[in-house]
């Protein structure tokens, strides 16, 4: 194998700086994960985007913030200013599991070794920063400062935290995926604008002193909502505050909220509107080595990277707007895809990957099945407020076809060096179930089934019921679990006609608020009764920025106010995922008498009775990389 130069990557090093024949630099980037660089990776993308602009940029991998900080000074005061990211992750939900205990690793680490970030990892490079250099100016970005941008409840300390920028000290935050205002502030502070200048940006947030006037700004007004110090007061407010920030984050023609904290005001100002085509394929065509840096070699390899090492990912938002999941609060409800062009010329440049051996591990995105996906009329979209586009029902509004991701994949299929493209994402059943779905119009759906079922499963495909019960999917903002049953019919159908014995791996969550215990008991006997015997499910972890946060922390739905129950304790959330396990011979005697206390000993009968044959087939692994996708 040919070794690439040291300058195909952006600098990691003071050596590797002079390499270029630079003396110093414009901008530090200081990030928690390993640099990998790959479109997959933020620190890549933003970096790959600074050099784009014409900027001297170098990056600070995961540096040590606990010895003399020499990480954090060894390229000196760049001339613009640092920019700050935890990495791909949030750092609490990177390092500890839904029952708060520490991971033992971190994929985004060499040798999966985990230790090499802090919590809150954001806030701490960034106070380093500011003591060290107090009069550069630092901007954070990234997941974790995204969904922390505003008032939030932390489950790890377990209790309210103001806007990250507060606890920063950070100068301004970028939210979201950030290659738009990213752009705008590089060509604007080229042209000589300073920080405080520039607070005109979409997308991005900064404190104000609250006894000057915030300018006004021709086309944004400004809704405010309650202050951090009312917030800790009034659980009520807090969940007003989350409807009003999600249903802005969303709008195309938003308002900018503002919120006292202290003696500041926050200040987010609206988002831009949806990448278009051209903008998002110049963020996936930028010139990567698509490698880890050669200073990992030695370390063992980096456990994210070579999951997604040969996988393509072909859009970017998720209009679901599940209660759990943070993927549109930080990515957007709207769907940004990459032209057929700039996918072509990755899978081009994936092909030559030395270790490539002919099979594409995911074509696809934070949901396989969304690529191209819309709204037929834009001005309908333009003016809607609603947080998901397919729950309660199908909006009558999105196209739904998947005429776009079926040629797609029947074109990555016909490359000559592909012998095989697989989805590995999480496929969007309900957008396949006719009863459900009453956009499929031209049948296009049954045509991308069949594709999809005969070409681009490794082994088994996953899906995201999530529940059986329909009082807790409605607050999960998830379809009912029949539809479910009629895909798993239409996917069996087409196994049997191809003479196919590939797996679906249903994908369920324990404790999230609205399910009790007798749901689970539930859940359990109907996925028994469908041939399911789950290994792994996943424990409800309440994350910054999601539905599902503010009603573990408050008690009410936020929307509705109305209380809804949630399981918070590590017994009853023990008990309920237990429910899963019942053909461990360990929990019979324990399942048989809670379910008999719940007065519920007809699920005791259906669960404990034995498996028909036709059961014990059919086994669901879970998958356990999915909490980390979540996120």
């Amino acid at each position: 194998m040919i070794e690439r130069p040291i300058t195909d990557w952006l600098p990691l090093t003071k050596k590797e700086v002079e390499k270029r024949g630079w003396t110093d630099v414009d901008v530090v980037l200081i990030s928690g994960d390993a640099y990998v660089d790959h479109p997959a990776f933020g620190t890549a993308v933003i970096g790959r985007i600074i050099e784009s602009e014409g900027f001297r940029i170098a990056i600070v991998a995961q540096p040590n913030w606990q010895d003399d900080l020499r990480d954090f000074k060894k390229f000196g005061k760049p001339k613009y200013f640092f920019g700050v990211t935890a990495g791909c992750m949030d750092s609490m939900v990177n390092h500890y599991t839904a029952n708060k205990r520490l991971r033992s690793n971190d994929s985004y680490t060499p040798g999966g070794e985990a230790g090499f970030r802090p919590d809150y990892a954001t806030t701490v490079y960034s106070k380093i920063l500011k003591q060290l250099y107090p009069d550069v100016p630092v901007l954070i970005g990234g997941i974790e400062a995204s969904l922390r941008r505003v008032t939030h409840y932390d489950y790890w300390k377990d209790e309210l935290m103001p806007t990250i920028l507060a606890d920063s000290e950070a100068d301004m935050l970028v939210y979201g995926m950030g290659e738009q205002p990213l752009r705008e502030l590089l060509s604007r502070l080229k042209n000589g604008e300073t920080f405080e200048q520039v607070r005109d940006i979409n997308q991005i947030a900064y404190l104000h002193e609250s006894h000057d006037d915030i300018p006004e700004h021709k086309g944004w007004s400004s809704v405010e909502i309650a202050s951090h110090e009312v917030c800790l007061v009034d659980k009520i407010k807090y969940a007003s505050n989350f409807k009003v920030v999600e249903v802005e984050s969303n709008k195309w023609q938003a308002n900018r909220i503002l919120q006292k904290v202290g003696e500041k005001t926050l200040v987010i100002n609206p988002p831009f509107k949806t990448m278009e085509e051209k903008e998002i394929d110049q963020s996936f065509d930028l010139p990567y080595t698509r490698l880890p840096h050669p200073k990992y070699k030695n370390r063992g390899p980096i456990p994210a990277y070579d999951m997604i090492k040969f996988s393509i990912n072909m859009h970017r938002g998720c209009f679901g707007g599940c209660s759990f999941c943070t993927i549109s609060a930080h990515q957007g409800k709207f769907i940004a895809s990459r032209s057929e062009t700039s996918i072509m010329k990755e899978v081009e440049e994936l092909v030559k990957h030395p270790e490539f051996k002919g099979y594409i591990s995911d074509l696809g995105g934070p949901s396989a099945n969304m690529y191209k996906m819309k709204g037929k009329d834009e001005s309908i979209c333009n003016r809607c407020q609603a947080p998901s586009c397919i729950h309660p029902v199908i909006c009558s509004n999105l196209d739904t076809s998947h005429k776009p991701i079926t040629e797609i994949y029947r074109k990555v299929d016909a490359h000559p060096e592909i012998k095989k493209a697989f989805v590995g994402s999480g496929v969007r059943y309900d957008l396949l179930v006719d009863d459900f779905n009453k956009n499929n119009k031209d049948g296009n759906h049954d045509e991308y089934m069949e594709q999809l079922v005969t070409r681009h499963v490794s082994g088994r495909l996953k899906v995201a019921p999530e529940h059986t019960s329909d009082d807790t999917l409605r607050v999960m903002r998830k379809p009912s679990f029949k539809y479910f049953r009629k895909f798993k019919e239409k996917y069996d159908k087409i196994q049997d006609k191809h003479n196919l014995k590939q797996p679906l791996i249903p994908y369920f969550i324990s404790s999230h608020p609205g399910c009790e215990e007798a749901d689970m008991a539930n859940l359990a006997a109907e996925t028994k009764d469908l041939g399911f015997q789950l290994e792994q499910v996943q424990d409800f972890t309440p994350t910054p920025m999601t539905v599902a946060e503010v009603i573990y922390y408050t008690g009410v739905h936020p929307y509705t106010l109305q209380p809804i129950k949630t399981a918070k304790t590590r017994e009853e959330k023990l008990a309920q995922n237990r429910f899963f396990f019942w053909y461990k011979p360990e929990f019979r005697g324990w399942i048989k008498s809670r379910l008999h206390k719940l007065n519920r000993p007809d699920l005791a009968d259906r669960l404990l009775a034995s498996p028909k044959k036709k059961e014990q087939q059919a086994v669901a692994v879970g998958d356990k990389k999915k909490k980390k996708k979540k996120w």
